[in-house]
């Protein structure tokens, strides 16, 4: 089905007609443009669900980089064009209303990919062109060596109208014949070029067999060679060639002439050079990209026995800010000042700095005395980012998380080393920023083992990994049991059962803590309604809840609980929510509006770890609360005997102030006799903790009621 008239296929078609107008002038082909403009379509698109694919996909970049050889856009200016264009339009007319920055980044990670991909495939065409050339000049050596024993006419044909450059020189290296296409090549006339000997053409890049292969063949012992090779013109400029070297024999089969075969390849390679330095530094920097670094890194981490290497992650700290501020032309101008300055701190032998994108640098060190330099880079890229840097007549301060790893060479991949780096970075991040840390193996571990985790959370509700002990509440006067809270547990098939200390942070950074606190509330309603089931006579049962802060926003909380009491059967009274002390500290009308509106109801409120935070005591009274669930750091000292006096003072008081707003006080943390009995003198109402028992299965709980109501 088309799109409409402001569709997606109609902005990338606008994006192809733009992409289209800029390149054809540059480019060879038949094609008219709006001819050229279809073949583009197909590339404009693929560079759209690129930018908008879910997981980004360099390869994309790549293709459409080898698409453009095969279109004959090989002129340098198309590429560059190309790159223009896609970073000025593919985001405009191609993004989503996403993030605009990860967008931009995209778009610059495909400019790069294109480029890498326009530079591969042009290198595969010319070792193509290359072999084709070769075949030919093994052809032309047959015909001019049949010219030779033949007719000179025919000879002088062929030599004269050859379009590459035809040498022929003696054993000796005497220049005997050229024609005039390697004379144009050199820029020189006959007289002079004959004037000269092969043995003079030496160039400081020959490759070391050169000269090997040629005295080979000279003695008879090779037919033929072919070699890239580069020659000085007399103006001092470099031809580059790809030069084939071959033995012509007489007709007794004796060694008499050499015959050189000569193809320019100047401009190409300078083109090769070009994309090479496109496709491996930094289009708004200049600086070396992430390709560029990875090959220097795994360089550095592959050098012998006694070298090490330092390598220092920076992250600019609050640069989304600038963006979003003053808009990304200006975080960009930000971003070529702070490369500048980078640059300038790494300037010793084997120092380098390189761009890995949106606000991400690295700076490597390497040599046998890492350990101090490293330290030394470090300090010197903060000292750099101290001075203000201005933008649009605005002073903006810099500041920067510096993540160091340093170490002895061929103990870790490249990978690893950068995993380390950018764990370590975040460490500074969270320290409060505008520092540098080093790395730490066991805070890279337990990093490592955090996101482990986090990527197997949203599985692991699927696969029924998660289950549900209950700590039963017990009431201070008859010591019959009253209910329990419900605590989730995570069977983790490699590290085992995990606590909600473990997962729970992370369920709630993922937004996981949702389905997962709907599901354990699920499971815990049903549980309460097996109890009151099975325990009828003992009274009533409740089942504590714990609620996060995230779930307490969740503007699904009122109807996920109402549809779960009402398909379990169960009363509201037989559920109580616990909501941290600190998840209510100035708590507006509007985060309180579905605390009330459960309470109207009938479910319980409890707000947990009370004490633990810093809310007036005389703000209770707006509080949609039944329960006070004193911490157990009150109930800490009354473990010896005698307790401290003024915790007992300020218990006394926190429950004669509940007791006259109506609220219950639930102590946690009971451990021994004399703590349970201390805290029912002083009018707690109910208590959990080890000394009632440890937290269970669902069974425990029967247990422990049948021997309540038989008591």
């Amino acid at each position: 089905m088309s799109a409409g008239p402001d569709g997606p296929e109609d902005r990338v078609r606008r994006f192809a007609t733009i992409w289209s107008r800029a390149v054809f002038p540059v480019t060879s082909t038949s094609s008219t443009r709006p001819e050229f403009e279809e073949q583009l379509l197909p590339l404009a698109r693929r560079l759209s669900e690129a930018l908008r694919a879910r997981t980004f996909d360099a390869n994309a970049g790549k293709a459409v980089g080898a698409a453009l050889v095969t279109a004959h856009c090989t002129d340098p200016e198309a590429l560059s064009r190309s790159l223009d264009c896609v970073d000025a339009y593919l985001v405009l007319y191609c993004g989503t209303e996403g993030d605009q920055e990860d967008q931009r980044a995209r778009s610059s990670r495909l400019q790069h990919a294109m480029a890498a991909g326009f530079a591969q495939a042009l290198r595969e065409r010319t070792l193509a062109e290359q072999e084709a050339i070769s075949a030919a000049a093994l052809k032309a050596q047959g015909v001019v060596a049949q010219a030779l024993h033949a007719t000179e006419a025919r000879f002088r044909a062929v030599f004269e109208g050859a379009a590459i450059g035809i040498g022929i020189a003696d054993l000796q290296g005497n220049i005997l014949q050229v024609n005039g296409a390697l004379l144009r090549m050199f820029g020189v006339s006959e007289q002079a070029l004959r004037s000269r000997n092969v043995m003079e053409w030496t160039h400081p890049e020959d490759a070391p067999q050169t000269w090997k292969l040629y005295d080979e063949l000279v003695r008879g012992e090779r037919e033929h060679y072919h070699v890239e090779k580069a020659f000085y013109r007399p103006d001092g400029t470099v031809l580059w060639t790809n030069l084939t070297v071959s033995l012509l024999r007489d007709a007794d089969g004796e060694p008499q002439y050499q015959l050189a075969l000569m193809e320019d390849t100047t401009e190409r390679r300078l083109l090769n050079l070009r994309l090479r330095y496109e496709a491996t530094h930094d289009a708004l920097t200049g600086l070396p990209n992430r390709t560029f670094f990875f090959e220097r890194l795994e360089k550095a981490l592959g050098a012998g026995e006694g070298q090490r290497f330092g390598l220092c992650y920076l992250d600019l700290d609050g640069f989304k800010t600038v963006n979003d501020s003053l808009g990304h032309a200006a975080g960009d101008r930000l971003l070529v000042e702070v490369a500048d300055r980078l640059q300038s701190c790494a300037t010793a032998p084997g120092e380098m700095v390189a761009r890995l994108g949106g606000d991400e640098f690295v700076a490597l060190t390497t040599g046998a005395d890492t350990e101090r330099e490293v330290d030394e880079l470090a300090a010197r890229i903060m000292n750099a980012l101290v001075t203000p840097i201005s933008v649009d007549g605005r002073e903006l301060s810099v500041r920067g998380s510096i993540g160091i790893v340093e170490g002895p060479a061929g103990e870790r991949s490249p990978a690893e080393v950068l995993r380390s780096a950018d764990i370590t970075m975040y460490r500074a991040k969270s320290a409060g920023g505008n520092r540098f840390e080093l790395a730490d193996p066991e805070a890279d571990a337990r990093a490592i083992t955090r996101h482990g985790l986090t990527t197997a959370l949203p599985t692991a509700l699927d696969r029924g990994e998660f289950f549900i002990e209950y700590q039963p509440l017990v009431h201070l006067g008859d010591g019959s049991v009253r209910g329990a809270e419900a605590l989730v547990r995570w069977l983790h098939p490699q590290h085992g059962v995990l606590g909600p200390d473990r997962f729970i942070p992370l369920a709630e950074h993922t937004g996981l803590i949702v389905p997962l606190g709907r599901w354990v509330l699920e499971q815990s309603v049903r549980q309460a309604r097996e109890w009151r089931e099975r325990h009828d006579d003992a009274g009533p049962l409740r089942i504590n809840v714990n609620l996060s802060p995230c779930q307490l926003t969740h503007p699904g909380l009122v109807q996920d609980t109402v549809d779960i009491l009402e398909r379990a059967g169960v009363a509201p009274d037989a559920l109580c929510l616990e909501v941290t002390e600190s998840a209510l500290i100035g708590a507006d009308d509007d985060l309180l509006k579905p605390l009330r509106r459960l309470a109207e109801m009938g479910v319980d409120i409890a707000l947990d770890d009370f004490g633990t935070g810093y809310s007036n005591l005389a703000n209770l009274r707006r509080l949609p609360v039944s329960v006070l669930k004193l911490d157990r750091s009150f109930t800490q000292s009354m473990q010896q005997f005698p307790a401290d006096p003024v915790d007992l003072k300020i218990v006394e008081g926190i429950v004669s102030l509940a007791h006259s707003l109506s609220l219950a006080v639930t102590v946690e943390g009971v451990e021994t006799g004399a703590q349970a009995e201390q805290l029912r003198l002083l009018g707690c109402d109910t208590a959990q903790g080890w000394y009632y028992a440890r937290p269970g299965p669902p069974e425990r709980l029967h247990e422990l009621a049948l021997v309540d109501a038989a008591g």
